[in-house]
């Protein structure tokens, strides 16, 4: 299977239209026509996830976050992330990146059924009615404190941190998995009793709380790393003959 089939295959259900303006997906290193029988899917482009991809002999890693972000003036081992550049190209392996054109059309959607919220509707349009983050009615009204625990046992996270009254009664949950501060606002016009999100800030969670919106934060990594297995079952589907090695799912960091 050439790389560009498979290329063609995700785009086709993730188009890159759907993908915000600031974004930067698509194949970021290799070569289209390269031959692929390994994949390697993993959230982030990590020194460890390309390690893993390389012993696993893999033809093409898969992450969700692009590693290239911004204009690259260089590509040497003096930065990282030239660093992670060559040994990708070094070791034959292609590099792609699906960010908000997934969110948009995969990952709202799939983190609002893992919480079994009804009646959604989109939190903020990107492209054509399609856009990031759900909201809907929860299963039952409920506590913020047992909204939390909901929430911990949908994504098997360990813990959450909570803006608001934890005996607060909610019912509308908004839920926009990745890096949530923008998406306070919104849900907060939407009607949303609780924002479910990540990387909140001081300010934005204490904020949204005066308003009568609590915020749970869940990480960033904690609800997106949905991502490896959907994709993992996605190229199952599509690409049969592909070996599709992930990474483990595994908290970046520590709570002492």
């Amino acid at each position: 299977m050439k790389c560009q089939g498979i290329i063609e295959a995700i785009e086709e259900r993730y188009p890159v239209i759907y993908a915000c303006e600031w974004d930067n997906v698509g194949l970021l290193v290799g070569e289209r026509d390269r031959e692929v029988k390994r994949v390697f899917v993993a959230l982030d482009a990590t020194d460890a996830a390309i390690e893993e991809a390389i012993k696993g002999k893999a033809d093409l890693l898969l992450t969700h976050h692009p590693m290239i972000f911004g204009s690259i003036k260089s590509v040497t081992t003096d930065d990282y992330t030239g660093e992670r550049i060559i040994r990708l190209i070094r070791n034959e392996i292609s590099y792609y990146a699906m960010h908000t054109n997934y969110d948009t059309m995969g990952m709202a959607e799939l983190s609002a059924k893992r919480l079994n919220l009804a009646d959604t509707f989109v939190l903020e349009e990107v492209f054509d009615g399609e856009g990031i983050g759900r909201v809907g009615s929860l299963p039952d009204s409920m506590t913020l404190r047992q909204c939390a625990e909901l929430v911990k046992e949908c994504f098997h996270l360990p813990n959450v941190k909570v803006f608001g009254e934890l005996d607060k009664t909610v019912k509308i949950a908004a839920i926009s998995p990745g890096a949530g501060k923008s998406m306070a606002r919104p849900a907060l016009l939407s009607g949303a009793d609780v924002l479910i999100t990540g990387d909140i800030d001081h300010h934005t969670g204490i904020d949204m709380a005066d308003c009568g919106l609590a915020i749970i934060d869940a990480g960033h990594y904690g609800i997106e790393h949905i991502f490896i297995d959907d994709i993992k079952n996605f190229l199952a589907k599509h690409f049969p003959e592909l070996e599709v090695i992930t990474a483990q799912i595994h908290q970046p960091f520590e709570v002492l």
